[in-house]
């Protein structure tokens, strides 16, 4: 006999099979619920288990915390159903859901934003309309890896009319190593998504901090630059943390972003390097992006927090906003979480 997995409060069901997963089960059926790594890292399928028996697969405890758990918090990706399940959203007000699609598309350019960093820009040729939200990020997979998908934020503003992604090339990555050699403008890549739910609260009343760690750059500057297009009235507070100065990029647009916008105020921190003051460019401050944050604002009450980048950054983030105010609903976080060796999600590689 066939279970079924609902949504409390909703008249959303779905047929299971014993085995299938929560998370599984509603997605198979086209129901929409928000997912990002699928694979107990990232914590962003988080619901409660109103009723039903489940058996608990092995995640990350920076996804589900033992408090989180003992109020009846799970992952859906990792609770497999054993009997009629109810689960319930959180913060459902917030969740949105874009058509999922399977894009072809041609690679209109691609440049070395710095001695690690890739800028990939995509034309799609077929399967759109591409809608998603900024600071939602898409499942790539190239000609040369196939079967090897790697997911990537998209770095620009929903409306641009292509799309942008920051890759870190990894000495060891199995893609990534190879977009950097092989990787030509006129190639085509399968884009699949939009994917994440640490995107852009637009209707947000207030101001905002936006951190980010490396190539956690391109969704806080698709979160950013679709905020300011938006005619976002509010102080935004931007960090971009790196470990050194060959590490920056992007710098010029962000200054001119400030120079344009009195609104935003945009840091760079280095973390093991101070670093030379250019004219032109933004002024260098050393040591932790969070200390940073830490020292020039004492009360987040009333703000917005999107973070992204390597886990520890972001746990950190989350914590000192936590600390200064921020209420668990109001932090937005894309931790960049590896499924497996060789590989990332959530985020960029």
């Amino acid at each position: 006999m066939g279970l079924a997995v609902s949504i409390a409060d909703t008249e959303q069901s779905a047929p299971a099979e014993p085995g299938d997963t929560v998370l599984s089960a509603l997605l198979n059926h086209g129901i929409g619920f928000a997912y990002s790594c699928q694979a107990g890292n990232c914590g962003t399928c988080k619901c409660e288990l109103v009723s039903g028996e489940i058996l608990e697969l092995e995640y990350s405890e920076h996804a589900l915390s033992v408090s989180e758990r003992a109020r009846n918090i799970v992952l859906a990706c990792r609770a497999q159903v054993w009997s009629d399940v109810v689960v319930r959203r959180l913060a459902a007000e917030d969740f949105v859901v874009h058509p999922s699609r399977i894009l072809r598309c041609r690679v209109a350019r691609i440049s070395q934003a710095t001695h690690d960093v890739l800028r990939l820009g995509l034309e799609v040729l077929a399967g759109g309309p591409f809608t998603f939200s900024a600071g939602q990020f898409a499942r790539l997979e190239f000609a040369f890896a196939r079967g090897k998908e790697r997911d990537y934020s998209m770095a620009g503003a929903p409306d641009d009319g292509f799309l942008e992604f920051h890759i870190r090339v990894m000495p060891e990555g199995a893609v990534s190593r190879r977009v950097a050699q092989q990787l030509n403008e006129g190639d085509e890549v399968r884009v699949s998504g939009p994917l994440g739910t640490a995107y852009l609260r637009a209707q947000h009343e207030g101001p905002m901090v936006a951190i980010a760690g490396g190539t956690g750059l391109a969704p806080i500057r698709s979160i950013v630059s679709t905020a300011i297009a938006g005619g976002f009235r509010h102080p935004i507070h931007l960090y971009f943390g790196v470990r050194a100065e060959r590490d920056i990029y992007c710098e010029e647009e962000l200054a001119q972003w400030q120079l344009r916008h009195p609104g935003l105020k945009a840091h760079v921190v280095l973390s093991e390097q101070a670093g030379e003051l250019s004219d032109g460019r933004l002024p260098r401050r050393r040591g932790l992006v969070t200390d940073a944050v830490a020292a020039d604002l004492p009360d987040l009450t009333g703000f917005k927090v999107y973070a992204a980048g390597p886990p520890p950054m972001v746990d950190a983030a989350s914590a000192l906003a936590t600390s200064r105010g921020v209420t668990l609903r109001d932090i937005h976080a894309d931790a960049f979480y590896p499924a497996a060796p060789e590989t990332r999600l959530a985020g960029a590689a």
